[in-house]
């Protein structure tokens, strides 16, 4: 930034990111009630929860660890986001973020300092953390239709009945293990036999289970509907879906739970298939169920503007405040990209993150568009990185006793 933008000074940007002690949660929350203003209460927005992780090299960046990071499909020493955005159709934006702050870091209060997580912040699962940023945005205001998630809290079943209880609409992918029942499995507790050993505290059911992949298997050809979801650029995408109510029961509760089970199969790729709960309504459209399991597809794409364009993962910085910091800012430049895109759609309607960037950079005034310039960045670049090789060799002269020449 400080090569292009006139009048910017590094030591400055890097202040107002990681030490400025402005507050980051007024921020994260007046985009989200820009989006919400933005979407105006429409029944088809939806509530999306994600997760994204950040590579992250050494462990002095706050909260990273070895840990399962999506972005690189493997377990590996990253920074792992949860995230909530606003969906509606093709449109999508980022209104909610919390860090995952991994136990290992939770039980170590020094580490903790020197990373300044505050002292209020405890070990919280992701799920908890996808909890909480729920029930923020709805103390906000905010409205949408249903939560989306995808397998990885879907299978917690804990987190399911939660949402369930708390009245929140929702569709949520779930793994082909996944079991359901197709009567009540009315669940009891076993009467005490005999005088000795424990009372009986566990319920049990007498209802055979059957995995969602089996079940799915099972179906005849005819059961399977056609169903159009979206328009794309190489046509209408059409999908396969089975939509049944079924039983769902965690083994822990004493009543099951009536739920939509949704089969989704891929036309092109009859082995491409997805499972999801739903505790829509009775009678909810196959249609409109197929729309809404749908719907996570822009959160990646979401995700991958952010990161592309908007710098997501593109920051030096290690602290707590300073992270949170440039997430705020990363959802407060993707807001202006959606805002933007919507308001030139009749005209430019295939206008995309990577244009409005490209246009920015081209029209705005630039600081380096002349020869003295660019030479004076590279002498500075140089200087930089001269004092990063001085730096070092002064830790090793210092760690072996030897005072530096």
């Amino acid at each position: 930034m400080t090569e292009v933008v006139v009048d910017s000074e590094y030591q400055s940007l890097q202040h107002f990111v990681s030490h400025s002690p402005w507050a980051y949660r007024p921020v994260m929350d007046q985009v989200a009630l820009d989006a919400d203003r933005l979407f105006c209460g429409d029944p088809d927005v939806g509530l999306i929860i994600d997760e994204t992780g950040i590579p992250k090299k050494g462990k002095k960046s706050v909260a990273a660890a070895r840990q399962w990071c999506g972005n690189l499909g493997k377990v590996d020493n990253c920074q792992v986001g949860v995230f909530s955005s606003l969906v509606r159709g093709a449109s999508a934006t980022l209104i909610d973020c919390r860090l995952y702050v991994p136990k290992e870091w939770t039980d170590d209060r020094d580490r903790c300092d020197d990373a300044g997580i505050p002292d209020d912040v405890v070990f919280e699962s992701k799920s908890q953390l996808a909890l909480g940023s729920i029930e923020h945005l709805r103390s906000l205001g905010i409205r949408f239709s249903w939560v989306g998630i995808d397998g990885g809290y879907g299978k917690e079943p804990h987190f399911l009945s939660t949402l369930d209880s708390m009245g929140e609409q929702f569709v949520a992918d779930v793994h082909k293990d996944q079991l359901i029942y197709l009567n009540d499995p009315a669940p009891y507790i076993p009467e005490r036999k005999t005088v000795k050993g424990r009372t009986p505290s566990k319920y049990k059911t007498d209802v055979p289970g059957v995995e969602v992949q089996a079940w799915a298997t099972a179906q005849p050809k005819d059961a399977w509907q056609r169903i159009t979801t979206r328009d794309t650029t190489k046509g209408k995408l059409q999908v396969d879906i089975l939509a049944q109510r079924v039983w769902v029961w965690n083994k822990e509760e004493a009543t099951a739970r009536y739920w939509y089970l949704i089969v989704r199969r891929e036309v092109d790729s009859k082995d491409t298939i997805k499972y999801s709960f739903s505790n829509a309504p009775q009678g909810t459209t196959p249609e409109r169920l197929a729309f809404m399991q749908g719907q996570r597809y822009f959160v990646e794409r979401s995700f991958q503007d952010a990161k592309g364009t908007a710098g997501m993962d593109h920051y030096q910085v290690r602290g707590w405040q300073a992270w949170n910091h440039h997430m705020a800012l990363v959802m407060m430049s993707m807001l202006f990209m959606l805002e933007t895109r919507l308001e030139h759609k009749e005209k430019l309607p295939l206008l995309s993150c990577p244009d409005i960037a490209k246009l920015l950079s081209t029209f705005l005034p630039r600081r380096d568009a002349n020869i003295e310039e660019v030479y004076r960045q590279m002498e500075y670049r140089h200087k930089q990185r001269q004092a990063s090789i001085d730096s070092a060799y002064w830790k090793q002269f210092k760690a072996l006793g030897v005072k530096p020449m």
